[in-house]
């Protein structure tokens, strides 16, 4: 059989290479934003589809079994595409999603429904902003003059960006003394994030809660309904049973 992982997560790598070791043909796809990405094991195209359309040709062109969308929680349009196209296709879809971070009693989240909410209410709570939520849809902190920025994203974001701003380079995983340390550094009073969920990223939300700091959560979009889970072992054996 021939499995395609919507992929670009750790999840899907692991999904990859657990499925690779029991000799299952696997595809994995990737969206190309990422100017150096980590590629799983196993045959790897980059680049889109072409849509719902293009997506359910493929699948049967190539004599796909069955798709995991294991992407990131906020890659939207993807898993709308993949959730169509296999429902015209006929393929069985699973989705793997990691579960969303959970406040504990000492944090301070402000929820908010997407980045243009995010930038709204970041007036009322600090003047120095980690933000945190990638290089897409920065546009929405644009016009915040008042305020200052630390951009931290995997590659250059493009404009428009806030008038004042530092850029950092890097990606995960995150230690606590680092995460800890930067916002020290840069006298953050406030962090702004994209609930990724996982551990790669989460250490910044614990350096937020000790050091008392406001945090600005984007809610994950709604996603079609399908068959789901955060185990990628279960995923596995969903993936034999086909």
């Amino acid at each position: 059989m021939t499995v395609l992982i919507l992929g670009g997560t750790a999840e899907a790598r692991d999904l990859a290479a657990q499925l690779h070791e029991r000799g299952v043909a696997v595809i994995s796809s990737l969206a190309g934003r990422v100017t150096r990405p980590r590629l799983p094991v196993g045959e790897v195209r980059i680049g889109g589809f072409g849509g719902v359309e293009g997506l359910t040709a493929w699948l049967r062109e190539n004599g796909v079994r069955a798709v995991v969308d294991a992407t990131h929680p906020f890659a939207e349009r993807i898993g709308a595409n993949a959730f169509h196209a296999t429902q015209a296709a006929g393929i069985p879809l699973l989705r793997l999603a990691r579960p969303g971070w959970q406040p504990d009693g000492d944090d301070r989240w402000h929820w908010a429904d997407d980045l243009e909410e995010a930038a709204a209410l970041l007036p009322g709570l600090g003047t120095r902003v980690f933000l945190t939520s990638g290089r897409q849809g920065l546009a929405a902190f644009a016009d915040l003059d008042p305020l200052w920025f630390l951009i931290r994203c995997v590659d250059p974001p493009g404009q428009p960006l806030p008038r004042r701003h530092e850029v950092v380079l890097d990606r995960g995983p995150f230690r606590l003394d680092g995460e800890r340390a930067l916002m020290t550094e840069h006298d953050i009073d406030v962090l702004v994030t994209k609930d990724s969920g996982g551990a790669m990223t989460a250490a910044k939300l614990t350096a937020a809660r000790e050091l008392g700091l406001p945090v600005v959560v984007v809610r994950r979009p709604p996603r079609p309904s399908a068959t789901e889970t955060a185990d990628v072992t279960a995923a596995v054996e969903w993936v034999l049973n086909q």
